[in-house]
């Protein structure tokens, strides 16, 4: 494990990247995401202000009996929604996100994801995190408050190399005993990864008590719907091999539907409630799918509607 410290400078690829997606990003706080983002993650804390008079009508259970007893009249405590969110943005690498029918890879798309979901932190003042998670172990950037310590954040996981396919196929392990440590209670984990038909983490019952938990996901087309009626070699990232694919085959399209729906249940799994998880198409815009993520959470929150699929390929 390393924790990354802040460098004197971004790689200018990398920042003009960042800077196009900050303007978006800005924009779509000023039109579209007003308010929503916000709204999104208050209520699940609050903190304690002050001790102040007891007045008929207050809620007798913030009674403080301590001061009451000490100064003859009843106080209460007063508390107040946490005024911080602390984002912490878990990027699984693992050698899955490497595949990409055409277009853009589920990498590449989580990349983008996770850096807009980066930058609305910090368009937002909130502090934001990293855990980037990789077949050689793990990096963490602390919960940093600014401009510039997120986009440095960002930055180093756009920056980071894939991992290797040809000399290690190896999963990407999740530190969630660490997490528990490092990340203060209440925080946002935002989980970007391939969610393949896994268990559940041993900890992930107490981690969603700790925490706000919610997951992205990036399908291809592919991953959908087979094309039909081709014979074509793919080659796997997970087992690091070329397979044959025969779309034409009944048993291959049944084994695809059941890999599909144990993958699908899975997710559901992780995250029960609709509005908690998103699944985003490699081949649609990043920002749209954000915006619609954030606007089924503010309608499911308010009441105003049932949740609804996020995608296509949503359970």
């Amino acid at each position: 494990m390393a924790e990354n410290r802040q460098s004197t400078a971004l790689p200018d690829a990398n920042l003009a990247l960042l800077r196009q997606l900050e303007w978006r990003v800005r924009h779509a706080v000023e039109t579209v995401l007003t308010g929503e983002y916000r709204s999104s993650f208050r209520g699940r804390g609050m903190e304690f202000d002050q001790v102040v008079k007891y007045e008929y009508g207050d809620d007798v259970r913030d009674i403080d009996w301590n001061v009451t007893a000490r100064l003859g009249e009843p106080y209460r405590k007063k508390f107040v929604e946490e005024r911080e969110v602390c984002l912490l943005v878990v990027f699984e690498d693992a050698p899955a996100l490497q595949f990409g029918s055409a277009g853009r890879t589920r990498r590449e798309t989580l990349l983008e994801l996770a850096a807009l979901l980066m930058l609305l932190g910090a368009v937002n003042r909130d502090r934001v995190g990293l855990i980037h998670a990789t077949p050689d172990g793990f990096q963490f950037r602390r919960p940093l408050p600014g401009r510039g310590a997120i986009l440095h954040t960002a930055s180093q996981l756009l920056g980071h190399p894939a991992p290797s396919l040809l000399e290690d196929a190896r999963p990407a392990t999740i530190p969630w005993d660490f997490i528990m440590r490092a990340a203060p209670r209440h925080s946002v984990l935002l989980w970007l990864g391939p969610f393949s038909a896994a268990p559940p983490p041993e900890a992930w019952t107490v981690l969603r008590r700790r925490y706000q938990t919610m997951g992205f996901r990036a399908d291809d087309p592919w991953d959908i719907e087979l094309p039909p009626d081709a014979r074509f070699p793919v080659f796997d990232p997970v087992s690091g091999r070329i397979l044959q694919v025969d779309t034409a085959s009944r048993a291959q399209r049944e084994a695809h539907a059941q890999w599909r729906r144990r993958r699908d249940a899975a997710f559901a799994e992780l995250f029960p409630n609709t509005r908690d998880r998103l699944v985003i198409r490699t081949d649609e815009e990043v920002l749209d799918a954000m915006v619609r993520f954030f606007h089924r959470r503010n309608k499911a929150a308010a009441g105003t509607t049932a949740a609804a699929p996020l995608s296509p390929s949503q359970p």
